[in-house]
C-alpha cells in the first residue's frame, strides 16, 4: 500500500520470535521503517528520542508491567502524540484486559492470532481516520484550540461519515476551553443524535464544571445504572461525591470502577487515598499495597505511594510492616526525585508511633531540608509532615511548610483543608498568620513582574514570573499572569520558541488548575494573536 509508505512503527513484544513475525508482516503491509523494543521501559526509552506513527504493543509484557499500564503512562506522560495510532495486542478470552485496554482508548486492539491481511485491515482503517481528523489534531498540539474548533465544524460538513467523533472532539475542546455552556449544546446534540452515553457522560461534566453538584450526580448515577461497565461515568461520579464531601461514596464508587476495570494504576492510587481519608484503613492497605507492587516497573513510579501506604500501616498499628515499606523505598527508588523526602516523611510517622523521639527529630529535620529542594510533591504528604512537626514542638517548621502549601494552593478548598491541619491542634492562630502570610508573598511575587512590564522590561518580568511559576506551580493566579508576561515579551520583543513553548504550557496549565476561569478566553485570544502574527500555526493539509 501506498499510503502506508514512509509510516514509522514501533513494536512492543517482549519475544524475539513474535516481533519478527509482527514485523514481517508490517514489511508485507508496505512498511519499512521498524523499530523494536523488548519491554515498557525500554518503549519509554525510544519514545523519549522519538515520534512514531504506529505502535503495535503486546499487552503481556515481561518485566512486571503490562501493556495497559504502560499506555496509561505514555497518555499520562504525553509521550505519545494524538495522531500516534496504538494497537493493543492480545489473547482471545481475557475480558477484563479489552475493557481496560479500551477505557484508555488505544486506536483499536487485535486479537491473536491474526494475518498480515487482518493486520492491513486494522491499520488501513486507522490511518483513514487519522488522515480525517489530522487537521485538528494538528491545531491541537500547536495549542490552538479555536482553529481545532473550526476544523471540527468543517469536519463534519466534509466527513458525515465521522460526524459523532467530530462533535464529541469538539464538545471536549470547548471543555478544554472553560466554556462548558457551550459544550452543553453540543452534548445535547449527540444525546439527540442517540450517542447517548458519552453525550450523558459529557452534559454531566458540563454541570460538574459549573459546580451544579447535584444535578451532576442524579445525571451520573443514572448513567452508571444502565452501564455498568461505562468506567469513565464511575470516575466523575466518584469526582462529584468527593467534590460535596461524600468521602465514603465516592470511595465505593471508586471500587465499583476498579471491579470492572481493575488494571488502571492511577484508579487504584485515587481509591487507596480515598480510602485512607476517609478512614477505612484495611481498604486503604489493601489497595496502596497493589499500586506500589504495580507501580514498581513502571519508569514514572512515585514514591508518595509508599508515603501513604506507610502513613495507613501506622494508623493500624502496625510499624514492623511500615518500617520494611520504608526500606523497599530507600532500595526501590533511591536517587530519584524526592526519594529522600518520602523516606523522612514516612520514617517520622513511623518513630512518631513507636515514641522513639531522638529519631523521630532527626527524620523530620531531615524531611524539611528536603522539602526545601524538592519539586512536585503534593499538598497532602507536605500537609502530613506540617502535622507532625507542630505535633511535636517544631513549630518554625510546621508554618515554613504550611505557607509553602497554602501560597501554592490551587483553590479554597486546599486552603481550608492545609489550614484545618492546624486548626485540629488548637493552633487556628498559627495557619491564620501562615494564610496571611503566602497570600502577600503571591501578591509580591505578581506586583514585582507587573511593575517589570509595566516600565517595558519584558524578558525581566519573564524571568520573575517563571521564577515564581517554579516556586509555585499549582497556584493559578501566579501561573495565570506568567503566562500574560510570555505572551507580552513575545508580542513586544519577537518569537522565540523556547517561550512559545512555554506560553502552551503555562495555558494549559491555567485550564487544568482554573478550568472556569473567565479571563482564560482572553488568554487564549491572545495566544492565538501571536501566533497568527509570527506565522507559527501549523501547516495543516486538506484532507
Amino acid at each position: 500500500m501506498n499510503e502506508l509508505n514512509g509510516l514509522t512503527a514501533l513494536i512492543i513484544e517482549p519475544h524475539a520470535g513474535m516481533r519478527a513475525s509482527i514485523h514481517n508482516m508490517l514489511n508485507l503491509c508496505g512498511l519499512s521503517k521498524i523499530e523494536h523494543a523488548g519491554s515498557s521501559n525500554n518503549a519509554i526509552k525510544h519514545l523519549g528520542l522519538r515520534q512514531y506513527d504506529l505502535i503495535l504493543c503486546e499487552y503481556d509484557l515481561d518485566g512486571g508491567q503490562d501493556g495497559q499500564q504502560l499506555l496509561e503512562d505514555l497518555r499520562h506522560h504525553k509521550l505519545i502524540t494524538l495522531a500516534t495510532m496504538f494497537f493493543m495486542v492480545t489473547a482471545e478470552g481475557n475480558y477484563s484486559k479489552v475493557v481496560s485496554a479500551a477505557e484508555l482508548a488505544p486506536t483499536d486492539y487485535i486479537l491473536k492470532p491474526f494475518t498480515a491481511d487482518r493486520l492491513l485491515e486494522r491499520i488501513a482503517r486507522a490511518l483513514e481516520k487519522r488522515n480525517v481528523f489530522m487537521p485538528v489534531y494538528q491545531f491541537m498540539e500547536s495549542g490552538n484550540q479555536r482553529e481545532a474548533i473550526e476544523a471540527c465544524i468543517e469536519g463534519v460538513k466534509n466527513h458525515p461519515k465521522y460526524a459523532i467523533d467530530f462533535l464529541r472532539l469538539r464538545a471536549e475542546l470547548h471543555m478544554f476551553l472553560g466554556e462548558p455552556a457551550e459544550a452543553e449544546l453540543i452534548y445535547q446534540q449527540l444525546f439527540d443524535a442517540k450517542a447517548i452515553a458519552w453525550a450523558r457522560l459529557g452534559l454531566a461534566k458540563t454541570l460538574f464544571m459549573r459546580e451544579r453538584f447535584d444535578e451532576a450526580k442524579d445525571m451520573l448515577e443514572e448513567l452508571v445504572d444502565s452501564n455498568k461497565k461505562f468506567v469513565d461515568a464511575y470516575d466523575w461520579l466518584a469526582k462529584t461525591h468527593a467534590a460535596v464531601g461524600s468521602l465514603e461514596k465516592s470511595q465505593q464508587v471508586l471500587a465499583d470502577a476498579v471491579a470492572v476495570s481493575p488494571h488502571a494504576v492511577r484508579r487504584l492510587r485515587k481509591l487507596g487515598e480515598t480510602a485512607l481519608e476517609a478512614g477505612d484503613t484495611d481498604t486503604a492497605e489493601k489497595v496502596l499495597k497493589q499500586v506500589v507492587s504495580k507501580a514498581k516497573y513502571s519508569e514514572f513510579r512515585d514514591p508518595e505511594d509508599h508515603v501513604k501506604l506507610v502513613q495507613t500501616l501506622v494508623r493500624k498499628g502496625d510499624p514492623v510492616q511500615a518500617a520494611a515499606v520504608i526500606r523497599d523505598l530507600d532500595k526501590s527508588m533511591g536517587g530519584q526525585k524526592n526519594t529522600v523526602a518520602c523516606s523522612a516523611i514516612s520514617s517520622a510517622l513511623v518513630h512518631e508511633y513507636t515514641g522513639n523521639d531522638v529519631r523521630l527529630n532527626e527524620s523530620l529535620t531531615t524531611a524539611l531540608n528536603a522539602c526545601r529542594d524538592a519539586t512536585g510533591l503534593s499538598a497532602e504528604v507536605k500537609m502530613e509532615l506540617a502535622r507532625n512537626c507542630l505535633q511535636n514542638n517544631m513549630e518554625l517548621g510546621a508554618t515554613e511548610v504550611m505557607r509553602d502549601v497554602m501560597r501554592n494552593a490551587p483553590n479554597n478548598a486546599v486552603m481550608a483543608k492545609a489550614a484545618a491541619v492546624f486548626e485540629k491542634l488548637g493552633r487556628a492562630d498559627l495557619a491564620t498568620a501562615a494564610a496571611q502570610e503566602s497570600r502577600q508573598q503571591v501578591v509580591d511575587m505578581m506586583a514585582a513582574g507587573a511593575a517589570k512590564a509595566k516600565e517595558g522590561d519584558f524578558r525581566a518580568a519573564v524571568t520573575l514570573m517563571i521564577e515564581a511559576v517554579n516556586k509555585l506551580p499549582d497556584n493559578p493566579q501566579v501561573v495565570f499572569n506568567a503566562a500574560v508576561a510570555v505572551l507580552k515579551c513575545l508580542e513586544n520583543l519577537g518569537w522565540e520558541d523556547k517561550l512559545g513553548q512555554n506560553a502552551v504550557a503555562m495555558i494549559d496549565t491555567v485550564r487544568r488548575l482554573d478550568p472556569v476561569n473567565p479571563k482564560l478566553p482572553a488568554l487564549a485570544s491572545l495566544h492565538q494573536q501571536i501566533l497568527k502574527k509570527y506565522d507559527k500555526g501549523p501547516r495543516v493539509k486538506k484532507a
